[in-house]
């Protein structure tokens, strides 16, 4: 009989991220039992704990002083992230939290370091690592077995209408801290660093198109030179209708990978070809949340399992800071118009 025990997770914030968790929990394999739901509209905690059966939390303090959560759930917009990490990282609960960490490279480092202070797991939802062509062009860059990298081609020509925009802080810098990097391309971002090291030097271009009118930027290229000596490019948009499938291409001595949203092929020198994983949808149209759950099910999956072994979560706070270097560092070059360095982030502390 297994004899896995459930972890206790609570849940903070009912916006549209909510959406794949929601799905995600109700699945036995996560082994996580939802101990109940807070949000700072009363009116949505309703609606969702009326559909699902769930406990209304009055406050974050209620949360926060129940001895029996063992961790939350974070999905409110970044500018709400402060009070309720310190909070919850003070009363020993381990969180994981959607992307971005916070707005700036800065306040994603405070952040971090709370939670290490009080000695608590933070993980971040960067879900594309979990799909199953991600896994295996992990395994050959791991490897080497696409022997060594010299050009890494990034594109993700993704659509959000105006509606989206016209939303209360979207696409702003007080709420959200920029555009289509933190908001939507920083998990393929993310995915590349994780695939082929840190990036050591970039040289960007930032612009609003004039089919948005928003605050921060809906167009964002850059050249990339990373530490490994590979040197690469990145497109971002959220201006190509309908939107499209994001892809990493990755050029090796030995063979060239093409990961597109989530199907991977390798066209290996010697003549040989592999595929691995199948399409999918990542919310790159009109609906941002038009993407199966499944990614989310192994990322808290793992989360849970990570708190009852007590061991760091697969993508932790700390790592998840070299996306937010990379994408200072883009921000910067853009608004300086010159090369910038990208901030070099230790592993652990």
């Amino acid at each position: 009989m297994d004899e896995i025990r459930p972890v206790r997770l609570a849940l903070i914030g009912l916006g549209m991220a909510t959406k794949p968790h929601l799905e995600a929990l109700m699945d036995p394999s996560c082994r996580v039992e939802v101990a109940g739901i807070y949000n700072r509209s009363r009116a949505r905690a309703e609606i969702v704990a009326e559909s699902n059966g769930y406990r209304i939390f009055e406050s974050l303090e209620q949360i926060a002083n129940d001895p029996d959560i063992e961790g939350v759930i974070v999905t409110t917009p970044p500018d709400q992230r402060h009070e309720i990490v310190e909070m919850m990282a003070r009363t020993g609960k381990h969180i994981l939290m959607e992307k971005p960490i916070e707005r700036s490279f800065t306040a994603a480092i405070n952040l971090v370091e709370i939670c290490e202070r009080h000695h608590v797991h933070l993980g971040i939802v960067l879900q594309h690592r979990f799909r199953a062509g991600a896994q295996r062009l992990q395994s050959l860059t791991e490897s080497g077995a696409l022997g060594q990298i010299a050009l890494v081609r990034v594109e993700v020509p993704w659509w959000r209408g105006q509606d989206y925009y016209d939303q209360t802080g979207r696409g702003t810098y007080a709420r959200d801290g920029g555009g289509v990097l933190l908001s939507q391309a920083i998990h393929v971002l993310d995915l590349m660093l994780s695939l082929v090291g840190p990036a050591e030097t970039v040289q960007a271009f930032f612009a609003t198109t004039s089919l948005h009118r928003m605050e921060a930027e809906d167009f964002a290229t850059a050249g990339v030179r990373f530490v490994s000596g590979a040197v690469g490019s990145i497109v971002a948009t959220t201006s190509t209708f309908p939107g499209s499938a994001e892809s990493i291409v990755i050029d090796g001595a030995l063979g060239t990978a093409v990961l597109r949203a989530g199907h991977l092929e390798v066209n290996w020198r010697d003549g040989r070809k592999e595929e691995t994983g199948e399409a999918a949808a990542t919310g790159g149209g009109a609906d941002p949340m038009a993407f199966p759950c499944d990614w989310h099910k192994a990322l808290i999956a793992d989360f849970a399992t990570a708190i009852r072994e007590d061991r760091s979560p697969r993508i932790t706070g700390r790592e998840a800071l070299n996306v937010h270097a990379l994408i200072e560092a883009m921000t910067r070059s853009a608004s300086e118009g010159a090369v910038a360095q990208v901030a070099s982030v230790a592993t652990s502390r």
